[in-house]
């Protein structure tokens, strides 16, 4: 199989974990030769109440046996599509009633930047150095990390970059600009929080200069940092929001949010401004639902914030640095990247999956199911520990 894998499906990196997957439940995943494996990535902050939940699976067959595909976005009316959109918009402020939804967060931020560009009939955009918003041209347009999108140029035009949580920069915002483009926690930066209201006076900015906000809350949302949206960590508001990852528990989904008004320009002047085949698929937006339904009749999410500090208590080690971030979206900082690697790598030899961020070397990263135990966060905690001491040793 790992030939097949290596010869047949096209390849990420030079060199993948290649991890052969049997099966998974709860916090586990488990490999060929029954080795299991403790999961503190949740398929990178996607798999929200773990693995094979049985409330998601049952949504899951429950809408197979009714029916699959039928049309494509928005013509028909479908059930799973209507209820996923109305308790999407009922988590949310009045004014951010609209939703559309799409296959994955990148197409949530392509259709977020198109959003906003027909809405206010202006060009640029402002994003944010480091930031990451997917990898369709588009979304890479406002990754503002050059050793990424140098091999991709030209991209679209119009995009100017600021630094995160500097305020000085915000003057670039300016009536040329159509909106700006922020992770509410910037993710592959090495989560790195919003400070000194820095949220706040990005949206002030753009009310002053007519620009919309767009926050993008595909790791943030859905409950991830203790509560449903981050931006309701930071005093924020957006004029859009985008979303992916964890709406769907574990299947692929993605969400652009606004107001009826800013919504609706994409409806005419052109007609089908923004189109997708399989957007909102009713077996997706089922397992969405069944999401959405469990975290807000559970106490999941105020106990995201205390199984952080738990997290927090545990990892107490001179070599880590910091941790950053906010829930159960951390991330532990070591002295160098080798260190990280070394420290990742040995941890999936021993049964725990931890992985890395995009343009942090130094970060580990630590995403588990918001389902997560106590004792599973103890056990993980305890390896990761013991692992660091024999890495740092064995560096000495």
């Amino acid at each position: 199989m790992k030939s097949d894998f290596l010869t047949y499906q096209a390849q990420t990196s030079p060199h993948p974990l290649s991890l052969e997957i049997s099966h998974a439940k709860g916090s586990y995943v488990y490999d060929t030769n029954n080795n299991a494996y403790l999961d503190f990535i949740a398929g990178v902050s996607a798999n929200t109440l773990g693995h094979n939940h049985p409330k998601i699976s049952e949504a899951i067959k429950n809408q197979v046996d009714s029916y699959t595909h039928v049309m494509v976005y928005g013509e028909f009316i479908q059930k799973p599509q209507v209820e996923l959109c109305k308790a999407i918009a009922e988590s949310l402020p009045a004014n951010l009633s609209s939703v559309y939804l799409t296959n994955s967060g990148t197409e949530a931020t392509e259709g977020a930047l198109k959003l906003a560009k027909r809405f206010t009939g202006r060009t640029e955009i402002i994003a944010a150095k480091n930031g990451y918003h997917g990898n369709t041209q588009g979304a890479m347009s406002v990754c503002g990390a050059e050793e990424q999108n140098r091999a991709f140029r030209p991209l679209i035009p119009g995009i100017k970059f600021i630094e995160f949580n500097l305020e000085s920069d915000l003057q670039k915002i300016s009536t040329n600009s159509a909106a700006v483009i922020l992770e509410t926690i910037q993710g592959g930066a090495g989560f790195i929080e919003p400070t000194n209201n820095y949220l706040q006076k990005v949206q002030e900015r753009c009310n002053e200069v007519g620009a919309l906000l767009i926050l993008d809350e595909i790791q943030t949302g859905i409950g991830r940092t203790g509560t449903f949206w981050g931006f309701e960590n930071y005093n924020c508001t957006p004029d859009i929001i985008v979303t992916g990852k964890g709406l769907g528990g574990g299947m692929p989904i993605g969400a652009f949010i606004a107001s009826l008004e800013v919504m609706s320009c994409l409806k005419d002047n052109p007609k089908l401004g923004h189109i997708t085949t399989f957007g909102g698929h009713p077996v997706i937006a089922a397992a969405g639902l069944a999401t959405i339904t469990e975290l807000n009749n559970s106490g999941l999410i105020k106990e995201t914030l205390r199984k952080e500090q738990l997290i927090r208590n545990y990892l107490q080690h001179p070599a880590i640095k910091e941790i950053r971030g906010k829930g159960l979206m951390l991330a532990a900082i070591v002295e160098t990247p080798e260190i990280a690697s070394q420290i990742i790598l040995k941890c999936m030899d021993k049964g725990l999956l931890l992985f890395w961020l995009l343009f942090e070397g130094k970060a580990i990263r630590i995403t588990p199911p918001l389902t997560i135990s106590d004792e599973e966060i103890k056990k993980g905690c305890d390896l990761f520990l013991s692992v660091l001491k024999e890495v740092i040793y064995t560096k000495k």
